[in-house]
């Protein structure tokens, strides 16, 4: 198994406020949920997670924002804030913070509607950063395609840096492959994971990377003029 430990892209620009808040959120939220009675919990989750089928019928559209903060376990979370951390500030301290927000809120509302949209049928609620991550991940292919991340192979304790373009390829890769190998089956959620939903916020993370970067370019060529 890897897993990134950080990226030699250094943030430069305002702080990113945005992203520590998250994970601070995040965190607390998880700790919310644990510290319930476990009949609590099923039931909290099956009210603020994301369920395609509710979804799909115009009903409580709100767990399209809510089930971002929720999480399925410990190492769910981790994995998660993880990503988050090693990613997302380089984004927000380019892009600012107030965009920055507005993105990350987008990609997991288009995440989680490309989940429900593929998976109308399903019950089962969907949570997780997972998707607005993903995002995260499709702007700094796009924003950063020269960085590295340093990743850490868990079977040898040892860790090694890899081009971003690679690492990152190679995860929507894996959770496309994944993703189009459970379509014929009755949910996409047979293995716990929400492989379209990752999907989507990644489609949504690299359109966003490349309109920035053309703003941006057009920024620098009106201000040579």
């Amino acid at each position: 198994m890897f897993l990134p430990i950080g990226d030699t892209n250094i943030e430069k620009g305002s702080f990113p406020f945005f992203t520590y808040l998250l994970i601070a959120a995040n965190v607390a939220m998880f700790f919310f949920q644990v510290t319930m009675p476990p009949t609590l919990q099923k039931d909290f989750v099956y009210t603020y997670g994301c369920i395609p089928a509710e979804i799909t019928n115009g009903l409580d559209l709100r767990t399209l924002f809510t089930s971002m903060f929720l999480h399925g376990g410990w190492w769910h979370l981790i994995g998660n804030m993880m990503f988050l951390w090693i990613f997302a500030d380089n984004i927000e301290a380019t892009i600012g913070s107030f965009k920055f927000i507005m993105f990350y809120i987008g990609g997991g509302v288009v995440a989680a509607l490309t989940h429900s949209i593929l998976n109308a049928g399903s019950i089962m609620p969907c949570v997780g950063a997972s998707g607005a991550i993903a995002a995260c991940l499709g702007a700094y292919i796009v924003m950063f395609p020269k960085s590295k991340v340093r990743v850490l192979f868990l079977l040898f304790l040892t860790s090694f840096s890899v081009p971003a373009v690679y690492f990152l390829g190679f995860w929507i890769v894996n959770q496309f492959m994944s993703g189009i190998g459970i379509l014929g089956a009755a949910t996409s959620d047979t293995d716990g994971v929400a492989y379209w939903a990752h999907i989507g916020g990644f489609v949504f993370g690299i359109v966003f990377g490349f309109m920035y970067r053309g703003h941006a370019k057009q920024m620098e060529i009106e201000d040579e003029f």
